[in-house]
C-alpha cells in the first residue's frame, strides 16, 4: 500500500488518480486545509474499482501518523502535503518551516519507525532561485530567495541525510516547475482559495466569468516579448514522474533529485494565446507592475529524468490549456464544499 499525504490537494489527486489507475492501494492522508472532502468522492467515482483509504490529519500530528502506519502495510510514500504561496511564506514564515519542514520531520520519523524506507518527495524549482543560466540542471546551485524555496530545500537536505546515515532508506525528489491543466475528465482540477497565485487558473476563472480580467505582472522583462517566461507541465505528465519515481525505488534504483519540467518556457502571452486559440474564448487582461520576486525567465533541462527514470513529458501547452478549460466549465465554482 502506498501512502499519499496531500492526497486531495491539486498534484496529489492527479497522482492519486493515476497510482489506483496503474493498480495501487492507496491510503490518502490530508488536513483538508487546502483541499475539499468532495475530492475524495471524485477519486471513487474515476477509480470505482480501487482500494482508496482516507484518514483526515495533519502530517504533524505524530500519533495520527503511527495509527497510520500501524493499521495499513505501507510500503512507500509519496509527499505532497505542505503550503505552497510563495508570498504567504514571506509573511509567515514560521509556519511554513513548522508545517513543511517540521511535517516532513514528523512524517520520515514515523516512516523509520514503521520500517517504511522509501519516499517519493514533492519539491520545487524554487530551490534554485535566479539562474545562473538556462535551462537549470540538477548541478546548478540552490538559491532560494523565500522560506518557501528554502523550506523546500531543507527537507531535501533531510532526506539526503537520513539516506547518508540510514543506508536502506532511499529517496527521489522531484523538482517541478509550474503545473497546470486538470484530468481529462474535468471531474478533478486546480481550485484555488481565493484569487489564484498561478496563471492559467487566473485565465480560466476570467473565461468563465468569474473575475473581470487577467492582471498580466510586467511585460517589460528581457523575454521576446516582454512577459515572464516559465516551464509549464501538464499535471497528469507530473503525475506519471511520480509512478516512474516509485518505480525507480521499487527496482532497488538509489535516492536521486530530478526536474520535473517540459524543457521549454512560454511566456504568459504565449499561454494566453494558447488557450484563446484551443478554447476560442477571448480573455481580456490589464498589465500591472512586476511582482516582487518573479523572475524573468525559468525553465528545466529535464534529461536526467528521462534518463534515471524513463520519464519525459508528453502533452502539449493546448492540452492542458483544453483540460484546464473543461474542468473549469464544469466547475465554475470549484469543487463542492
Amino acid at each position: 500500500m502506498i501512502l499519499v499525504t496531500g492526497g486531495l490537494g491539486y498534484i496529489g489527486s492527479h497522482a492519486c488518480v493515476a497510482l489506483t489507475q496503474a493498480g495501487e492501494r492507496l491510503v490518502v492522508l490530508d488536513n483538508l486545509s487546502n483541499a475539499k472532502r468532495s475530492v475524495l468522492e471524485r477519486l471513487r467515482e474515476l477509480c470505482p474499482d480501487a482500494i482508496l483509504d482516507f484518514c483526515e490529519a495533519d502530517v504533524r500530528d505524530r500519533g495520527a501518523l503511527a495509527r497510520v502506519f500501524a493499521a495499513h502495510r505501507v510500503e512507500a510514500v509519496l509527499h505532497f502535503a505542505g503550503l505552497k504561496s510563495v508570498a504567504e511564506s514571506v509573511a509567515r514564515p514560521l509556519l511554513y518551516y513548522d508545517n513543511n519542514v517540521g511535517g516532513s520531520l514528523a512524517l520520515v520519523e514515523a516512516m523509520l519507525a514503521a520500517g517504511v524506507e522509501r519516499i517519493v518527495f514533492s519539491s520545487s524549482a524554487t530551490v534554485y532561485g535566479p539562474p545562473l543560466s538556462l535551462p537549470h540542471r540538477e548541478d546548478h546551485p540552490t538559491a532560494p530567495h523565500n522560506p518557501y524555496g528554502r523550506a523546500k530545500r531543507m527537507v531535501e537536505e533531510l532526506l539526503a541525510d537520513v539516506a547518508r546515515a540510514q543506508p536502506g532508506f532511499r529517496y527521489v525528489a522531484l523538482r517541478y516547475f509550474n503545473p497546470i491543466g486538470a484530468h481529462p475528465s474535468g471531474r478533478i482540477g486546480e481550485d484555488p482559495r481565493g484569487e489564484p497565485n498561478n496563471l492559467l487558473p487566473f485565465v480560466t476563472q476570467v473565461a468563465v466569468g468569474r473575475r473581470a480580467r487577467l492582471r498580466i505582472h510586467g511585460d517589460d522583462y528581457p523575454t521576446a516579448d516582454g512577459t515572464g517566461v516559465r516551464d509549464y507541465l501538464h499535471v497528469m505528465d507530473l503525475a506519471e514522474g511520480h509512478l516512474a519515481a516509485l518505480a525507480r525505488l521499487r527496482a532497488g534504483g538509489g535516492s536521486l533529485v530530478a526536474n520535473l519540467g517540459t524543457g521549454r518556457g512560454h511566456s504568459v502571452r504565449e499561454v494566453l494565446a494558447a488557450f484563446e486559440r484551443t478554447t476560442g474564448v477571448r480573455v481580456p487582461f490589464e498589465v500591472g507592475p512586476r511582482r516582487a520576486g518573479d523572475l524573468p525567465a525559468c525553465w528545466a533541462d529535464p534529461s536526467l529524468a528521462e534518463r534515471e527514470l524513463g520519464w519525459r513529458a508528453r502533452r502539449t501547452l493546448e492540452e492542458a490549456c483544453r483540460d484546464a478549460w473543461r474542468w473549469q466549465c464544469d466547475n465554475p465554482a470549484g469543487y463542492p464544499d
